[in-house]
């Protein structure tokens, strides 16, 4: 995969850089710009080589069909105040675009509208990539986040063009690379999320390479409930004692410690307050929605021995600040260990982002992942099929 930063010749030349500007819309306004100022520096690095730049992206999922709601018009106006510079909304069809009408003398950077308009685009559609190909000189992929879809323009594009990664996909491979294959033992992950199916590929795929793994969240009621404890009213998944079975078998043969709740927090209601409770005396009437004391005490021990941490998953129902106690000390305690530079930090996963936004601490870790789906293929060892198009 070779980097755009590593091409010398991009004076003049026409890029069409796909980027992920799927950012949250409410009320006709963008209530999170994180993904935009994601890839600023891209953006900055390119109009500084005196490029122009055709940007693809899209917004939700308008299944091939044009959504008013949809449109990126938002996103242009938003990236214009950032860039300080006008970035014009070229909204004419695109399969009907010519690369002559696309810039006008002083204009450097143009988006195309939505191009999940478009049902080729999903479709991985080869005429589509073709004519896309006929409107620039280069194709730079900057949106991992979009990479583990083969959509034409992620994947099929690659077959017309000089393909190169973005700053953002560099940073983003680069960090995952750290916890996967290049890492700095002892590594932990503390993982969460509802349901364990959804997780036990990441799972089996890192315990190998682990020495750690803490199961929090809605995952670690199965494991209470597998241990033989009442779990309440807790979300938990159905048939889930094979999995977990298979896990703790695995763990043994690997030697990485699985490490789950002691004690937790639970309430009668997502709004109530928090109990303090011991496994064996969760009631009937209530729901696991926190770890508890003991449990946090212990995952800020693991972590200070630790040199490498994935984060995905927050350890319980944080939107509630009753709830939020566990996943704030840990986030606290990570970035304590940062700033003293004993400690790698990945975290990722929307829930995990949110919580760490909303403490203001995104430039505290080594690297925040935006990706959701694609974050969590690349942890399960799967080939993602844009960064494979760019191999």
């Amino acid at each position: 995969m070779k980097s755009i930063k590593e091409e010398a010749n991009l004076v003049n030349k026409k890029l069409l850089l796909r980027l992920d500007l799927n950012v949250p819309i409410v009320n006709n306004k963008i209530t999170d710009t994180t993904r935009i100022d994601k890839i600023l520096p891209t953006l900055e690095f390119l109009i500084n080589q005196n490029t122009r730049i055709i940007i693809i992206s899209h917004v939700g999922r308008p299944k091939g069909k044009i959504v008013n709601e949809l449109s990126l018009k938002l996103i242009c106006e938003e990236l214009s105040k950032k860039l300080n510079q006008n970035v014009k909304l070229f909204s004419k069809n695109i399969k009907e675009i010519d690369s002559k009408e696309l810039f006008n003398n002083d204009e450097r950077v143009i988006m195309l509208e939505n191009i999940r308009f478009y049902p080729e685009e999903e479709e991985n559609n080869e005429k589509f990539a073709k004519h896309l190909s006929t409107l620039a000189d280069i194709y730079v992929n900057d949106a991992f986040s979009c990479s583990h879809r083969a959509h034409t323009s992620i994947h099929k594009i690659t077959n017309f063009l000089p393909s190169f990664s973005g700053l953002q996909l560099d940073l983003e491979v680069n960090a995952l690379k750290k916890i996967t294959s290049e890492i700095k033992k002892p590594i932990t992950c503390i993982i969460g999320g509802s349901k364990v199916s959804t997780k036990i590929n990441i799972i089996k795929n890192l315990m190998p390479k682990f020495d750690n793994i803490i199961i929090v969240g809605g995952m670690a009621n199965n494991i209470i409930k597998y241990m033989g404890n009442n779990i309440g009213r807790s979300l938990q998944e159905e048939n889930s004692e094979e999995i977990i079975k298979e896990i703790f078998s695995l763990s043994e043969k690997v030697n990485c410690k699985i490490i789950y709740p002691e004690d937790i927090l639970v309430g009668k209601n997502l709004k109530g307050e928090s109990t303090i409770k011991q496994l064996n005396e969760i009631a009937t009437d209530e729901m696991i929605l926190d770890i508890g004391p003991k449990t946090t005490d212990n995952i800020i021990n693991i972590i200070d021995k630790s040199s490498t941490i994935l984060w995905n998953g927050p350890a319980g129902y944080y939107e509630n600040p009753n709830f939020a106690i566990g996943s704030i000390k840990i986030a606290k305690k990570i970035i304590e260990n940062n700033k003293s530079n004993v400690i790698y930090s990945v975290a990722g996963g929307g829930d995990t982002v949110s919580l760490i936004n909303s403490l203001n601490a995104v430039n505290d870790f080594n690297f925040v992942s935006t990706a959701g789906g694609a974050f969590l293929e690349y942890l399960e060892g799967k080939e993602l099929p844009g960064i494979k198009a760019l191999n």
